[in-house]
C-alpha cells in the first residue's frame, strides 16, 4: 500500500511539473490569455494577419489552405487573392512558408519554427505574451530580446504596430517602458495579438469545433434514447405486474 502511495505521489508530482515550469516563465508584464478558437471573427482577423506578417518565415505544415477556409467561411476567391502569397499554392497544399530552411539558417542561425502545435505546446497565453514583450537590446544582432525566450533569432517583426519599448528593473521590479508609439495603440495591439493567438489555437486543433458539435449531439441523443429506454422499460414490467 505504501509503495503505490508513493507511485500515486511520484505521478501527480511529475504531472505538475509542466505547470511550474510554466509559472516560472511568466516574465515582466505577464498578461493573464485566454484563447477563443470559436469567435469566428476573431479567428478570421488572425488568419488575415498570420499570412501578412508571419507566413513569410513560419509555416503551418498541418494546416490546409482549403480545410482553414472551409472551417473559417472563407470565399474561395479571397482565399486566393488575399491570402495565397504563393503563386504556385493551390488550395489543397499545406500552408508552407516560401522561405528555404537553408537561407532561413543563414540570415537567422536557425530555421524559423513550424507553428502548427506552438498553442499546444507553448500555450495560447505563452504566446499572447511572447508578441507584446520584445524590448530593445542593443546587444543582439535584431536589436531586440525577449525575457520569455532570451536570446531568440526572431526579430521584432511586429514593432511597426507596437513600437518600441525598454526594460527598466531587474527581478520582481522588472517591467517594460515605452519609447516610441507605434500604428497602434496598445489597446488595439493587444486585440491585434489575440486576434492572431485565437488563430494559432484553431489551427493547433482545427477539428475542436466539430468535435464539440459531434458530441453535443451525441449527449441530445444518449438524453432522448435514455428516455426511450426508461418508458419501454416501465411499460413492459407494468404488462408482467
Amino acid at each position: 500500500m505504501s509503495r503505490r502511495f508513493n507511485a500515486a505521489l511520484a505521478l501527480a508530482v511529475i504531472a505538475l511539473l509542466p505547470g511550474w515550469a510554466r509559472a516560472e516563465d511568466h516574465g515582466p508584464g505577464w498578461m493573464a490569455f485566454s484563447a477563443s478558437p470559436n469567435n469566428l471573427v476573431s479567428v478570421q482577423r488572425g488568419a488575415r494577419d498570420f499570412m501578412n506578417y508571419c507566413s513569410g518565415c513560419h509555416s503551418l505544415q498541418y494546416q490546409r489552405y482549403q480545410r482553414m477556409a472551409t472551417d473559417l467561411h472563407i470565399p474561395d476567391q479571397l482565399l486566393k487573392q488575399d491570402l495565397m502569397f504563393n503563386p504556385d499554392a493551390k488550395p489543397g497544399d499545406t500552408m508552407v512558408s516560401a522561405m528555404p530552411d537553408q537561407q532561413a539558417a543563414t540570415w537567422f542561425g536557425k530555421a524559423p519554427p513550424d507553428l502548427s502545435l506552438e498553442a499546444q505546446v507553448r500555450g495560447a497565453d505563452w504566446i499572447y505574451n511572447y508578441l507584446q514583450h520584445f524590448y530593445l537590446d542593443p546587444a543582439r544582432p535584431t536589436g531586440a530580446n525577449n525575457p520569455q525566450l532570451p536570446n531568440a533569432a526572431m526579430p521584432d517583426v511586429l514593432w511597426s504596430l507596437q513600437g518600441w519599448q525598454k526594460l527598466v528593473g531587474k527581478g520582481d521590479q522588472a517591467h517594460f517602458e515605452s519609447v516610441s508609439q507605434g500604428r497602434m495603440t496598445p489597446e488595439q495591439y493587444r486585440d491585434f495579438v489575440a486576434d492572431l493567438v485565437n488563430f494559432l489555437d484553431y489551427v493547433a486543433s482545427p477539428e475542436r469545433a466539430q468535435r464539440l458539435s459531434v458530441g453535443f449531439k451525441t449527449m441530445i441523443f444518449l438524453v432522448i434514447l435514455t428516455g426511450l429506454l426508461y418508458l419501454l422499460n416501465r411499460e413492459y414490467w407494468r404488462k408482467i405486474h
